[in-house]
Order: C-alpha cells, then structure tokens, then sequence
C-alpha cells in the first residue's frame, strides 16, 4: 500500500468516525429513546384489554372478553423492540453536485449515519439497497454498530456513479420485496428521478414507517444572472449553454422548479410518509432535529 492510498484510508476512516461522533453526542441526547421518537411501534403481540374508546379500530374487538363482560373492549399488543432499518440510497450522479457547505452526495452520507447509528440498538438490524445509473447493489441486514460502519465505508470508496437516470422505483420495489416484517424505511434521494416512485413509496407505507430524506441544492430551483453558461447533465453528459442574463429564461427556470417541487411534495406527503427536507447550505443536524419534534408533536 503506497503512502497516498495510506493517507486516503486514514482520512476516510477519521471523517467517518468524527461522523459518529457527531450523531451519537449531538443528536442522541436530544432525541434519546429506544427509537421511539423515530418510530413508533405498535408490535403484534397480544397483551391486556380495555374498555372501547372512540377512535379505536374495530377490528381490535376482543369480542370473548366483551361477551364476558357485557362491555366493549379492544385487545392491546405489545410494542416490539426490535426494529429492521432499510435504507435506500441515491448513488446517481446527479449527487455529485453542491454549492453551499456540502454536496449532496455528503449530505446523503451524513443522513444514512444519523439513522443507522440512531437506530443501532441491541437486536436492530439495519441493511440497504444503493441504486445509481447501472446497477442496484442489495445490503443485506446485519445487526449493530459494525453494520452501519460497514455501510459508510461502501458508500465513501463506492466508484463515481455510471451514467443513466438510475431508477428510484425499482430500488424501492426491491425494499417491498425484501423487508417482510414490518419496519423503517429511510429514503436518501435528491428525487431528480423520472420513474415512478411515488407509487412505490404508497406500497412501503402500507406496511412500514416510511421516511423521505430530501436532499438538495438552493441552486437547482435558482439561477443567478451569470450570463453565458454551459451546463453539463451528470447523469446523460448532455452539454447545454444557457443564458442566464435573460429574465424570461429565469423565470421559466423558476416556475419548472416550482411546479418539480410541488410535484415531489405532492408525491411524498399522499404516500403518508414522514419528509425530512435537507439542503446543502442548512446545518443538516438541526433539520433532523426539528423534523422528530413535528413527528412527537403529530403523534
């Protein structure tokens, strides 16, 4: 081993271990819990019963005990402790792209670290499935802090991503196929995908919590007036020059952005899946943060 590839080694090891640092004293003080705050689990297995009360779901009637009883009562499970994490992980080209403090193939990395490490509990299990423009590369669940190491380390010496769209859709039709008992379901995209995910993600709600992490760029709904430009499509290498000076051509840009970001959300929310919203030029901590509160406060 050269001295070179020692130094890269050396500094991909430190960077993902400062990373584990960063999650473990930062964000797990403020979200502690057996990943309750994350994701709530109702289990399946018969506990007490208690009286009807509205709202409750009929078909948890415990109708012997309410035969008993002369009064309606509903069946309680135990929550099952523990949980299997599936994250699906964007490794298009179109992350090799940032203009504020990170770019968004960091971001996605610093994300897929907060919920492996968050969730990295005694008999949790955590696997992945990374898609980009040629292959899907399936990670099956391993249980423990190791796991989640491992991941980080494949996706920090993961080879430059292979031109093509990639496919959202089918990477999340895998997780549908491959996580058969109930779980998490962490989503690290951009979303700058054609296929239909949206789909996909309404099929692994009905079974799983489901978790959408957005990341993005602010200079992919905005572009400043620059004048001449060439602009280059990471994932077709489509070479385009575009003139940034012209209002008319910024405020189409805008309005296309706007009408792909109603788009996304409009996809995301009718899946009912939890949206965590990140930006290269936010501090990605805090947006975690403040996006378990609205969950606490929801719930």
């Amino acid at each position: 081993m050269t001295a070179e590839l020692t130094t890269d080694v050396a500094r991909r090891e430190r960077s993902l271990r400062q990373l584990e640092l960063a999650v473990t004293r930062k964000l797990d003080g403020l979200l502690h819990g057996d990943y309750q705050g994350v994701v709530p689990g109702a289990g399946t297995d018969a506990g007490g019963g208690r009286l009807y009360g509205a709202g409750d779901d009929v078909r948890r009637i415990d109708w012997n005990l309410t035969a008993r009883s002369n009064e309606t009562y509903v069946r309680e499970t135990v929550a099952e402790r523990e949980l299997e994490t599936w994250i699906v992980v964007d490794g298009t080209a179109s992350l090799d792209y940032g203009t504020g403090d990170y770019e968004k193939r960091e971001l996605a990395l610093a994300i897929t670290a907060a919920f492996g490490f968050l969730t990295a509990r005694s008999g949790n299990r955590m696997g992945a499935v990374v898609f980009d423009g040629a292959r899907t590369e399936v990670i099956p669940p391993r249980p423990g802090r190791d796991a989640v190491l491992s991941l980080l380390h494949r996706l920090e010496r993961r080879p430059p991503a292979a031109s093509g769209p990639g496919s959202l859709a089918d990477a999340l039709r895998r997780v549908n196929h491959l996580a058969r008992r109930r779980g998490l379901v962490v989503v690290v995209s951009d979303l700058l995908d054609t296929s239909d995910w949206a789909r996909e993600l309404r099929g692994l709600s009905a079974r799983h919590d489901l978790v959408v992490a957005h990341v993005s760029d602010p200079r992919e709904d905005d572009i400043p007036p620059v004048g001449l430009l060439a602009v280059v499509d990471p994932e077709t290498g489509d070479l385009h020059e575009v003139q940034t000076a012209s209002r008319k051509f910024r405020a189409r840009y805008a309005a296309a952005a706007e009408e792909r970001r109603q788009s996304v959300t409009k996809g995301v929310r009718s899946a009912g899946a939890g949206y965590l919203q990140l930006s290269t030029d936010r501090d990605w901590m805090v947006d975690v943060v403040q996006f378990v509160v609205r969950k606490r406060r929801r719930r």
